[in-house]
């Protein structure tokens, strides 16, 4: 099992690794989204629903119209609720981060639209308070999985939009996201 600062390690040396030269007029993608992420999970009698902006950053490789391969970081942001236990108001925050990779599969309908779907692997640590104190910094990596849709304003330039589900131990997180990729 790898864990996130082992997956980090990977991914830096892989993307390190692409000649310059081999970039210009490639495959190679740089992406970013804004989303929407929802939790709604039982932690041991707490119960969190709540829902919290997060980010995802990608690098990677498209290998034709249809196969990609890509790797990043996604942070869900901070799931954060209040619970009244025993007639006492108490804040629980709940927040993971860390590395993906993965590939994606694409279909073009059309000429600048296409829909795809992801898989991979998510890299994560993560941290749960009760009252501003750490109770549990749980690790592991698990299962990510998506699909979305993908419209090319330029050769070089496309709008995304998708859902990923994240597997979390035994928690998911479902996140809708809204992003861009610029081709080189």
């Amino acid at each position: 099992m790898l864990y996130p600062r082992t997956a980090a390690a990977v991914a830096v040396i892989t993307i390190a690794l692409f000649p310059l030269t081999a970039i210009a007029d490639s495959g190679f993608f740089l992406g970013g989204a804004v989303g929407s992420a929802s939790l709604d999970e039982d932690f041991d009698g707490l119960i969190v629903d709540s829902s919290t902006t997060s980010i995802r950053l990608v690098a990677g490789w498209r290998f034709n119209d249809y196969i990609a391969f890509e790797g990043g970081y996604h942070s869900f942001g901070d799931f954060e609720d209040t619970l009244d236990i025993g007639g006492v108001p108490t804040s629980v925050s709940v927040k993971a981060d860390g590395w993906t990779l993965g590939g994606i599969a694409s279909i073009p309908v059309g000429e600048r639209f296409s829909l795809f779907g992801r898989v991979g692997a998510f890299f994560w640590d993560g941290d749960a308070e009760v009252n501003n104190i750490s109770v549990a910094t749980p690790e592991d990596s698990n299962l990510f999985l998506g699909a979305g849709a993908d419209y090319a304003f330029t050769e070089k330039f496309s709008l995304t939009g998708d859902w990923t589900r994240y597997e979390l131990e035994d928690a998911a997180s479902n996140v809708f996201s809204m992003g861009f990729q610029f081709r080189f």
